[in-house]
């Protein structure tokens, strides 16, 4: 690889990626590739935290492959690959454990909210799983690691377990920062926009997934909540329209001034039809590659069991002196 940093990025294959995701992540992945060098993952193994359907969850993460790819993630430029394919990050995961204290892990909060979500299945995995990313970020030494704000708790862990063990056994591990990207903006639920758009809403019309057709997204905006005033403009108190103004701003590159001249005597009816065909049609080519994509099975298997390969020749010496660090014996 290049003399650039390095970036490790992971994604569950928790269905399809939602207009919040893409806009707020994914699509910001792509342009990170000339820049830097970037390993993209899709983290399996995290997802069997919480019980998941066998088929459901293998036909998830090899869309979720093929997602990333039409969402400009170039296998040739990136490693991009499946977790569960790679046996470092479960190796490194151990020593990195040991060297993780009970308290730290205790006072994660998404334990303590998958818990409360899960709460007839509160397993060990829900509980040591922020060591496990741990290990994800480790094994490549990565410098940078792209965050939401859920996500930072999780990357300070990170930190301090490679601290610890660099105290314990001599500096070896980079301590990875939070890549805060450039832009980003958070996308909101459009039928309650106080709350962020996932993909968990019980209600289909809150969330824009980016493998609906024109027709739904259309639809889903139409019947966005915005307020009971009729003029296109952001300001404090007006939520909805404040939530479809980024959205129409961050798929069409025009600023909120230009946006509101543009419709100036203009109703909600029109403004919500404009944001709905700007997104489809700023999302046809994702759905087009996707469809390209999957129908070729044999090239998919290639590029993750090349990004396989990839990442386990990176991080295998990575493992290798962690393991000779920690008084393990050389197998020769």
């Amino acid at each position: 690889m290049e003399n650039k940093k390095l970036i490790f990025s992971g994604i569950q294959p928790t269905g399809t990626f939602t207009l919040g995701n893409y806009i707020g992540a994914v699509r910001n992945w792509g342009p990170l590739q000339d820049e830097y060098n970037c390993i993209y993952c899709v983290v399996d193994m995290h997802a069997i935290t919480v019980r998941q359907d066998p088929v459901k969850l293998r036909q998830a993460t090899l869309n979720s492959y093929a997602l990333l790819m039409a969402c400009g993630i170039d296998p040739e430029k990136s490693i991009l690959f499946i977790q569960s394919h790679v046996k470092t990050h479960a190796e490194l995961s151990w020593i990195l454990g040991c060297n993780t204290q009970f308290g730290e892990l205790s006072r994660m909060t998404q334990f303590k909210d998958k818990s409360q979500r899960h709460p007839d299945d509160i397993n060990s995995g829900l509980f040591t799983y922020p060591v496990l990313m741990a290990a994800d970020i480790l094994a490549y030494n990565a410098d940078l690691v792209p965050v939401g704000v859920d996500q930072k708790q999780h990357l300070e862990l990170a930190r301090n377990i490679a601290q610890r063990f660099n105290q314990r056994y001599g500096e070896f591990f980079t301590l990875p920062e939070p890549y805060i990207p450039k832009v980003g903006a958070k996308v909101m639920s459009l039928q309650d926009p106080t709350k962020k758009m996932s993909k968990s809403d019980e209600n289909p019309n809150a969330v824009i997934l980016i493998l609906d057709d024109k027709d739904t997204i259309i639809r889903k905006f139409k019947r966005a909540v915005t307020d009971s005033d009729t003029e296109v403009c952001y300001r404090e108190g007006k939520d909805g329209i404040n939530n479809l103004m980024t959205i129409y701003s961050t798929v069409t590159g025009k600023d909120f001034a230009s946006i509101e001249s543009e419709f100036a005597g203009k109703g909600y009816g029109d403004f919500k039809l404009a944001v709905g065909e700007a997104v489809a049609d700023h999302l046809e080519p994702v759905r087009t590659e996707f469809a390209r994509l999957s129908k070729d099975k044999e090239y998919l298997k290639k590029c993750y069991t090349d990004g396989a390969e990839k990442a386990l020749k990176y991080s295998q010496r990575i493992v290798s002196k962690v393991y000779r660090k920690v008084g393990f014996v050389d197998k020769g």
